[in-house]
Formats: structure tokens, sequence, C-alpha cells
């Protein structure tokens, strides 16, 4: 069902990715399905759950049965006499023998929950390299929007110059304008040609690095969805709460850090079990069958195997007295790890409430930011346009209309990265405290 799934998913968007835009939580979800990583922390986290299984196959008894043939030439012993024989005899054995662990000093059940734990941390282990897989995307396809968006203003600047051109040399034909006015236009539209030139270029690079992040084929057409940009201020106390209230119990990779410090105490108490005596039960029966070659005498098959029938059952009690230190040393070690362990998740907790809150003061940053360009653009314009009409009744230069222009240019392209910026710590917000980024 899941590989028919993600074969009309595929399908899917091989025949209409050129009539549709991707949204950034397709190119995740697609990146998700096809990440290699991803996939392999799928495979390790069954790896895990098939760990689990054996350790609870430990509490079960183990049954054993087993068939012997021999044939005997020369000096044996004969089995009904107990005698030397040196005739060619012919053995046949069977047994059935089951046993079972008592008491092991609790060496199973801690691998039990040690199992249990490595599970868990499996699902959390596969569960951040989505997500990492999903800020990889995130961070392409933001490039891709960028770029984008200087490729629509550097075409604009072009379309801009082409119109400007003409009409300086209008200009020139009714003696408004001069040659040098001519030049300087025509080198302000060859310098427009070239940034279209570049920024397409960088599109298209930044194109192949998001289809190579989504694992998506090049020969697939693949066009990002126009990106709806939010510049209200969130309340900062809220979202602070907020985030203390669920980060310690939803990151993955705090998950990580607290199933990997689990995983380590048990195994930790199970080496401390080695110190204990164990204690195991028994039981089995076995038949033999005896006949001498050459000869009919002797009793039947179904004789001998009833007749030689015997059982047994048995109890073994194992006591540790002295293994050269070894038990000592490997109780040290597991110690050791868990003390390591334990150290691991109180650094990720610092670490994550660190880059949390950075995250919050970026996003809430870039919003200001984005108000003040927004603000700051619209003058810009304002001021181009004024500059430009100047320029048409010969009150200011080509170099002053140019001035103006490349500030209105970068101001938008400040304000598209301010933008987008703003919506990547958004997402990185949501990330640091525990929600998953690629589902709306």
């Amino acid at each position: 069902m899941k590989r028919l799934t993600g074969f009309l998913f595929i399908l899917f968007y091989f025949l209409y990715s050129e009539a549709q835009s991707w949204t950034m939580q397709q190119c995740m979800q697609y990146a998700i399905e096809h990440n290699h990583d991803v996939k392999r922390a799928a495979l390790e986290l069954d790896n895990y759950k098939a760990q689990k299984t054996g350790t609870i196959g430990k509490f079960l008894p183990e049954v054993d049965a087993g068939i012997g043939i021999q044939y005997n030439f020369g000096r044996a012993i004969d089995p009904e006499t107990n005698g030397y024989t040196d005739v060619s005899t012919f053995y046949n054995g069977y047994q059935v023998s089951a046993s079972l662990p008592v008491f092991d000093g609790f060496s199973r059940l801690h691998a039990l929950k040690a199992a249990k734990a490595s599970v868990l941390m499996g699902r959390a282990s596969l569960r951040q390299q989505q997500d990492q897989t999903a800020l990889d995307v995130l961070q392409a396809y933001t490039n891709v929007a960028y770029y984008e968006g200087m490729v629509k203003m550097a075409d604009e600047k072009v379309e801009e110059t082409e119109l400007l051109l003409k009409q300086t040399r209008l200009l020139k034909e009714v003696g408004r304008k001069s040659a040098a006015d001519v030049a300087q236009v025509e080198s302000q539209k060859a310098e427009a040609d070239y940034e279209l030139t570049r920024q397409q270029n960088l599109y298209a690079s930044a194109m192949l690095e998001l289809k190579k992040t989504m694992a998506l084929p090049n020969s697939v057409e693949l066009k990002v969805e126009s990106v709806e940009f939010a510049t209200t201020l969130q309340s900062s106390t809220d979202s602070t709460a907020a985030a203390n209230s669920t980060l310690y119990t939803l990151h993955s990779q705090l998950e990580i850090a607290r199933y990997q410090m689990q995983v380590s105490k048990h195994e930790w108490h199970q080496a401390r079990a080695s110190l204990y005596p164990s204690l195991s039960l028994s039981a089995g029966l076995s038949t033999t069958y005896y006949h001498t070659l050459h000869s009919d005498a002797g009793q039947s098959f179904h004789n001998q195997i009833k007749n030689n029938m015997g059982e047994y059952v048995g109890a073994t009690l194992s006591i540790p007295l002295f293994n050269r230190l070894q038990t000592m040393t490997n109780i040290r070690r597991a110690k050791n790890n868990y003390q390591m362990a334990r150290e691991a998740y109180e650094q990720k907790q610092l670490e994550l409430e660190k880059l949390s809150r950075e995250a919050w003061q970026d996003w809430q940053g870039y919003l200001k930011q984005t108000t003040q360009m927004e603000k700051k653009v619209e003058a810009d314009s304002i001021t181009y346009q004024l500059t430009r009409r100047q320029f048409e009744e010969g009150l200011s230069t080509a170099i002053d209309l140019h001035t103006t222009s490349s500030q209105l240019l970068n101001s938008k392209a400040t304000l598209l990265q301010c933008q987008l910026m703003a919506m990547v710590k958004e997402q990185l917000v949501r990330y640091y405290n525990g929600e998953t980024i690629w589902t709306k």
C-alpha cells in the first residue's frame, strides 16, 4: 500500500507539474518520501523493532530436537549386553529437550526495557531525519523564490530602461538631450541586461539544488508557488511560554538524547545483573533404536523406541565467583556510558533552548525589518518617479536617475530577502517547538 501510494504521488506530479505550481509543503512531502537518509532511518527503526522482538523471545523456553544415525564397523559396545562386539551395527537416536531460565538477575527485563527505548529512539531519529530533510528543502525553496523574485525585478528593469532609452533618443532628436545622456542610458540598458542574465543563471542553479534536495529528476518541470508573506508581529510572551512548554517533550533531537540515556541506563543495569546467580530449568526425553546388520534377530523398531524411552528434569544454579574482573570492567564502562548520555541530554536541552530563543528573536526582527523596508521601498519608488520626471524635463542627469533606480532595486531586493527570512525563521520557531513543519 505504501509503494502504491508513493507511485501514485509521483505519477500525479509528473503529469501535472507543468500545469500546477508546487507549494513548499508539497516539495517537503515529496522529498521526505524519496530521501535516501529518511529511508535508511526507517530501516534502522525496523532493526530496533526486530531487536525488541528478539528480546521478548528470550522470556520463552528454548526447545530443541535432534536425530542421530550411526553405523558401527569393527569392535564396538553392544548396547543390549553392554559388552564388546565385532559385528556391524546400526544405531539410531531421538531426543527432545527444553530449557527455561528462571532468574538471571533481571538481565532479560532490563534488556527488554532497553529495546523498547531503542524503538522510541529510532522513531525519534526517523522524525529528526524527516525534519532535517524538510529544513533543507525549505532553504532550497527559499533560494528559488528569492532568485525568482530577483529575475522578475531584473526583467522589469530591462523593460523600464528600454522605454527610457527610446524616450531619451526622442528627446535627443528634439534637442532636449545630448549624446552623452543617450550613452549613459544605453550603459544602464546594458547593465540591466547583464543583471537579468546573472539572476537567471542564479535562479537556474537554485532550481537544480532544489531538485537535488527533493530527489526529483531533472527532466521533470518544477514551478514553485508564490510565497505569501505575513508581517503581523506575534506576542513575544505567549510564544516564549509556548516554546518552553513544548520544547523539552516534543523536539525530536531532545527525544533522541532522552531515549539514548534510557538505553544506556538499562544497559548499565543489565551489566550489573552479571553479579547475581542465575537459575534455569531443563527437561527432555530421548530414545534409541539398535539393530545388528545382516541379522534378523532383535526387537522391532516400535518396541525399542517405546522400551528405550527416557525422561529427565533438571535445574542448574550458576554462581559467578571470578572471571578475571571482566564483570566489573563491563559495569564500569556501562555506567560511564550512561553518565555521558545524561550529560549529552542536558547539553542538548541548553542548546535547543538557546536556538529556540534565537529563532524567535530573529523572526521578530525580520518582521520589523520587513515593515520598515516596505516604507523604504515606497519612499524610494516616489523618489525614483520624481527623478525620472525631472530627467525627462532636463532638471536631472542620467547619473541621478541611475542612482535612484539602483537604490529602489536594492530596497526591493532587501525587502524580498527580509520577507523570505521571516518565513524561514517562523518555520524554525515551529521546528524548535517540536511541531512538524512539513505538514500544514
